[in-house]
């Protein structure tokens, strides 16, 4: 039955109209069974290996499978590689004024912008630095799946992750891996003629290099500001358009990738309000966490509803390896603008007007789930750094365990709190 449902779905996407969900119609996303071969077909021009029985189809046209190759015995499922629908991203925005000056234990000039690291309404990232951290942790990877990053940043240079076996520049695959040039990560918007993902992942927004900022911008250098995480390596991988149209089959290479290079934190601010049933993304977090012990933070997203019965993906996936994070204001309730759910929703953490990098050496604020996100990832890497023994569940539930309650978020969120830093190292650094 389960198969029957999927090869109706797939087949009804012939039917509809320009104006209704999008897909490529380049590529198809199928599950074979246990022990079955793959089937063959004359549109078929390549057969990607995703990981166990998922594989990515490269077609000539989709419209080219008829249903006695769709309903073929040997597949689980068949999916189509959907777009997740154009959204316009977090902008730039006025910076928040802040009546209060923060004394910290940075030196980066544009410290006392970043309201997030207070105590009374942030995530208690000051007095962590303050009243626990007295050691440099381990060193933590954390991918940033998004619209790319600038790597060339005054604050995000010393930051970035690379890869030192591939020699930068020189168009060749030098650690065979399957990518060229793959320095600081890759772009799975942009391929090859063998459409393959390059290693060009240099942000043409702003979105992802603000989003890595708030991770982990390089701290006490002198210059603008400090990323929550202390020791992290930001691996940049561009899988979201300009335009918020990330697909599919874009978005689980680029969980692979990550995994496989070593990130063990993944953030996520992008989503989509329409899934059509699919299972294949859900499916590649539960396997990134349990094979590579990968924890994956998704933003709630902006709609300012209840995604427990409006669901919005990935965050309302039912995956003990992916954590969803709510945004709060620097007044301490939930922004106006952020999704909520009792049961999809794990925790908040701040995310309107927030202060970090920008292309080209600049800063500005944005507002929106996705810095909430980024904000918790960078609780997540700072956690890890100093108990690297925590796996992702328990990494996940010790956050949720660790936050500040809310009594507004109790029925709002899974925890009902916000993320705090200070808590949430101390019962780390006790295991």
């Amino acid at each position: 039955m389960k198969l029957i449902v999927t090869l109706l779905f797939f087949i009804s996407a012939f039917n509809l109209s320009a104006n209704e969900i999008r897909f490529n119609n380049k590529r198809i996303i199928v599950k074979l069974k246990e022990g079955q071969a793959m089937p063959s077909h004359h549109s078929i021009k390549k057969v990607q290996h995703l990981f166990k029985q998922l594989y990515v189809l490269h077609l000539e046209d989709v419209k080219s499978l008829k249903t006695d190759f769709l309903d073929s015995p040997a597949f689980e499922y068949v999916e189509r590689d959907f777009y997740s629908g154009r959204n316009k991203l977090p902008q730039a925005e006025r910076e928040l004024e802040i009546n209060e000056k923060m004394a910290g234990e940075f030196n980066d000039p544009k410290f006392g912008k970043l309201w997030h690291f207070n105590d009374k309404t942030g995530m208690s990232v000051n007095r962590a630095y303050k009243e626990v951290i007295n050691a440099k942790g381990s060193e933590v990877i954390v991918a940033v799946v998004d619209t790319g990053v600038d790597y060339t940043h005054e604050d995000l240079k010393e930051v970035m992750w690379v890869n030192t076996k591939e020699i930068a520049g020189n168009n060749i695959d030098d650690d065979g891996n399957g990518y060229v040039d793959d320095v600081h990560g890759i772009n799975t918007i942009s391929r090859d003629s063998n459409g393959n993902a390059t290693g060009n992942m240099k942000d043409t927004h702003s979105h992802g290099t603000h989003v890595s900022g708030i991770i982990g911008a390089t701290q006490n250098n002198n210059v603008g500001i400090a990323g929550v995480a202390s020791n992290v390596r930001i691996m940049g991988i561009r899988t979201v358009p300009n335009n918020g149209d990330e697909l599919d089959v874009d978005v689980i290479e680029s969980f692979l990738y990550a995994a496989k290079n070593g990130a063990k934190i993944i953030n996520c601010s992008f989503g989509k309000a329409h899934n059509e049933g699919g299972m294949a993304v859900s499916e590649t977090i539960k396997h990134i966490g349990e094979t590579y012990g990968v924890l994956v933070i998704a933003a709630s997203g902006n709609s300012s509803q209840n995604i427990d019965s409006r669901l919005t993906y990935p965050a309302s996936f039912e995956n003990d390896h992916l954590m969803v994070i709510a945004s709060t204001s620097n007044r301490g309730g939930m922004s106006y603008f952020s999704n909520y759910g009792k049961k999809n929703v794990d925790l908040a953490a701040p995310g309107s007007s927030v202060y970090s990098t920008t292309p080209n050496n600049r800063y500005s604020s944005m507002s929106g789930t996705s810095m909430a996100s980024p904000a918790a990832a960078g609780v997540a890497a700072e956690v890890l750094s100093h108990n690297p023994a925590l796996g992702p569940v328990e990494l996940k539930n010790l956050l949720m365990d660790s936050t500040t309650k809310v009594g507004r978020f109790s029925s709002k969120l899974v925890t009902g709190g916000r993320i705090n830093l200070y808590n949430a190292l101390q019962q780390a650094l006790n295991r």
